[in-house]
């Protein structure tokens, strides 16, 4: 796939799910909303570092890795058990 269009697909992913939370269809704290950040912010830190572009792989590799770790840490409170005794 052409870097062009990997760039704008990626962008476009990121900014869908920014643009969802700004218009209330989502939360920056759902699934869907981090993943989208991880795909889109994935893909611009790939083909920043295959251009070593070293100030843009440090803004979107590590806006992928805090969104990847924001929604482990979401699906792992999913599966916790429930505290409170029945």
């Amino acid at each position: 796939m052409n870097h062009d269009v990997l760039q704008i697909l990626g962008a476009l992913t990121v900014l869908a799910g920014y643009v969802a939370a700004q218009l209330g269809w989502t939360t920056p704290r759902s699934v869907g909303y981090l993943t989208a950040n991880i795909l889109g912010a994935g893909a611009l830190a790939w083909l920043a570092w295959t251009s070593r572009d070293w100030g843009f792989l440090l803004l979107e590799g590590v806006w992928s890795a805090v969104s990847a770790f924001a929604l482990i840490t979401i699906l792992r409170a999913r599966r916790a058990p429930d505290p409170t005794p029945s």
